[in-house]
Formats: structure tokens, C-alpha cells, sequence
């Protein structure tokens, strides 16, 4: 593989807003603060030839996808992930980001000029119409409909509590408003930057085990799926409407292994249960055999403020 010339920057450069691609939602879980970590543990021959492929089958909001293809000249990427709205938002931004800015702009232009109890009004109206549409949504064929609907997503992302996204049992969007004062909901220049980046790669919608195919010994794949609840709780992995529960992580772990038997490079995140209960080994036991090791985090995601704070989280690899 061809190598930049800025191959490897500093991540201090990449966070800072230097005309490089960055992630356009904020995603509960999103492994910005675990990417210096992620970057130490990168494998050694992705800045060689033989590694060509790079594939991540949980996109999410995308920030090691953003660093590593900023980073490395990979002939091949596939990103997946089973939220159709949000591989469409990926997908609206590669093919039609001119007019989704359009779009967007015409929202924060009128958002901006009403008032703040206006804006509460404004917000629920715009959470309703998500939700009514979904049922029956074309996310196959790309239209006007797929600007609409990625502006309404983006919008309420940058508006909603915290820049969560949560849906409930049915698929509904159900995160509240979140009355920020000066949101910037068109970030004009990183969406053209995203839209330009995401010209060489392949997106779409599906089951992890769906990457299977596309994986051989030149791949390199980084999962990064709905992290394991610590406790009851604390369960925030509703990005739609299926639950990834103990029985999709071990199916995950089976896949993994099937991966590493064509000599793929992995590496995968999750939490790590001995934060709650220190003889809760279900990952040690699922990812026996290949490289466990844990690094510390911070918890963002609580509605209590003293429960946030550095925990310690998994990065697992097979070399």
C-alpha cells in the first residue's frame, strides 16, 4: 500500500479543524477519546503493501474510519451498519451533499430566528415527522426524500439531549430536546470534506456477519459494536430497534474467529465488565486466545453526573 506522506499524523492535528474529514453526528460511543490508544495498537503492515482493505462493520459516527483512511491509501473499504437511517445519511452525503446543505441551511436559518420555547416547538415537530415517515421510507432508491430525511437526522442530532441517538422498541426516535443556545447544525465545509472522502468507499446496510465475504488475509477490520451494558442500569445500545444483547456479542466473537482463520487483521472495542463485577470474565471467555487488553475511558453517557468518570474499556486483537 502506498503510503502519505503525512501517514500516522498527530491525532492533536487531526482533531483540530485543519481541512481533514471528521465525523458528522456525535455518536453515543463514538471512540474519539480511544483513539490514541486505538492508534498505538494499529497493526504494523497497514503501512505496507499487502494490507489493501480496510472494512468496519458498526460505522457509527465513523472517527477511527475518519483517522485511519485519512491516514493510510487503502484500496478497498466497505463500512456497514444495520441503522438505515444512518447508512442512508452516509450514503445522502456521498451522493447528494449540495443539496442536502441546501436543505440543512434553510433549517437553521429558521430554527435560529425563533425563540427559545418556539424552538422546543419546532424541534418535536421536526422528531414527530422522523418517526411518521419512517414506515414504508424508500432507503433503497436515492431522492429527494433521502435530503429530507438525513437533514431532519442531523438536525435533531445537533439539537436533541446530549447528541444522542436512541431509538425505543419500535424504531422511534425518542431522545428529548436539548436547548442549546447556538448550535451549528450545517457544518457546510466538513459535510463537502465528508462527501469528497466518502467518494472511494462502499456503504451499506446490513448484519455484521454480512462483512464476511468481503474479508480476506489482506483486510484489515475494526469492530466496534453496541458495547455490553456494565448494569441494568446502564443499557445504552438502542441505535435500533433489534437488541444486540449477550447472544449477538458471542455470535460477534464466533465471526472473529472465523476472521482470524483467514488471517485478517481485527481488532474490536467493548466495555469492560470487571468495572461493575471484577469475576465477570464473559469477554476473557469469549476472546480466548487473542489479545485482551484494557485502557482507560470516560464515561459520557448518564444522565447522573456522578456516575461519569475514567472506566476502563476492551481493545481486542488478534496479532
Amino acid at each position: 500500500m502506498e503510503v502519505k506522506t503525512d501517514l500516522l499524523f498527530p491525532l492533536e492535528e487531526f482533531k483540530k479543524e485543519n481541512g481533514r474529514a471528521k465525523p458528522f453526528l456525535k455518536w453515543a460511543g463514538g471512540k474519539s477519546q480511544l483513539l490514541d490508544d486505538i492508534q498505538r495498537r494499529l497493526p504494523l503492515d497497514l503501512q505496507d503493501t499487502y494490507t489493501t482493505r480496510y472494512v468496519e462493520p458498526f460505522i457509527g459516527g465513523g472517527a477511527v474510519f475518519f483517522y485511519l483512511v485519512h491516514s493510510y491509501d487503502f484500496k478497498h473499504i466497505l463500512v456497514m451498519d444495520i441503522n438505515e437511517d444512518l447508512v442512508m445519511a452516509y450514503k445522502c452525503i456521498q451522493e447528494r451533499v449540495e443539496d442536502l446543505i441546501t436543505h440543512l441551511l434553510a433549517m437553521e436559518t429558521e430554527f435560529k430566528r425563533l425563540t427559545n420555547v418556539v424552538q422546543h416547538d419546532y424541534y418535536y415537530k421536526i422528531r414527530d415527522a422522523f418517526n411518521q415517515n419512517k414506515g414504508g421510507f424508500d432507503y433503497i432508491a436515492s431522492g429527494a426524500h433521502w435530503v429530507e430525511r438525513t437533514a431532519q437526522l442531523l438536525f435533531l442530532n445537533k439539537t436533541c439531549f446530549n447528541g444522542l441517538y436512541r431509538v425505543n422498541a419500535k424504531g422511534g426516535f425518542n431522545v428529548p430536546f436539548g436547548k442549546y443556545k447556538n448550535p451549528t447544525i450545517c457544518p457546510t465545509e466538513n459535510l463537502r470534506l465528508v462527501s469528497k472522502l466518502l467518494k472511494k468507499v462502499e456503504i451499506r446496510c446490513g448484519d455484521f456477519e454480512c462483512c464476511e465475504p468481503f474479508v480476506d488475509a489482506s483486510t484489515f477490520v475494526y469492530f466496534d459494536p453496541p458495547y455490553r451494558p456494565l448494569n441494568k442500569t446502564a443499557n445504552f445500545n438502542s441505535y435500533a430497534a433489534s437488541v444486540f444483547d449477550d447472544g449477538s456479542q458471542l455470535r460477534l466473537a464466533a465471526l472473529f474467529r472465523r476472521l482470524d482463520a483467514k488471517d485478517a487483521k481485527l481488532m474490536l472495542s467493548n466495555s469492560d465488565p470487571r468495572n461493575e463485577n471484577p469475576e465477570d470474565n464473559f469477554f476473557d471467555d469469549a476472546y480466548n486466545g487473542f489479545s485482551i487488553e484494557r485502557v482507560k475511558a470516560n464515561r459520557m453517557i448518564n444522565c447522573n453526573a456522578t456516575r461519569r468518570g475514567e472506566i476502563k474499556e476492551l481493545i481486542i486483537t488478534n496479532y
